[in-house]
């Protein structure tokens, strides 16, 4: 099966995706696109598998351990209160973890808002000019908290 994690993954493994944060030893750290919540994030293991079940004892460890590790650097980047992490995989049926850092200065509306209702549509895209240095702020954060390949 391909999902638009695999082609994600491929891409990652070729140097051609820009909002590429880290190389992590589950897999990758990327932006998310678009930037709903400043910081959103999305840990995508390597090699993709089904689901989290679907990875053994070590591999799934792993991956937890990563996505922890991602979001203590989300929270002191952006000096969040917590990070909402989510793992679906309904639509991209691939492992994946969603990460949002979550501040108390956010909009009062959005602040007890899940990121699923907020307005994706009007979130900021990808642009090399408004957050490659975003990703590398978040590189430095990573590469200082995570132990194997960066």
């Amino acid at each position: 099966m391909s999902t638009a994690i695999h082609r994600r993954v491929a891409l990652l493994r070729s140097g051609q995706d820009p909002t590429q944060i880290a190389r992590v030893p589950s897999g990758w750290l990327v932006l998310g696109d678009p930037q709903v919540i400043e910081g959103y994030c999305l840990l995508l293991p390597d090699p993709v598998v089904p689901d989290l079940n679907a990875l053994n004892g070590e591999a799934r460890i792993q991956f937890l351990t990563d996505m922890a590790a991602c979001g203590d650097a989300l929270m002191a980047e952006f000096e969040a209160v917590r990070v909402n992490y989510a793992m679906f995989g309904n639509v991209e049926p691939a492992l994946h973890a969603h990460l949002f850092p979550r501040r108390l200065d956010e909009p009062v509306d959005q602040v007890t808002a899940q990121p699923w209702a907020l307005n994706w549509a009007f979130a900021p895209k990808y642009s090399p000019e408004k957050h490659d240095v975003l990703i590398a702020r978040l590189r430095r954060a990573i590469q200082s908290r995570l132990i194997g390949p960066t």
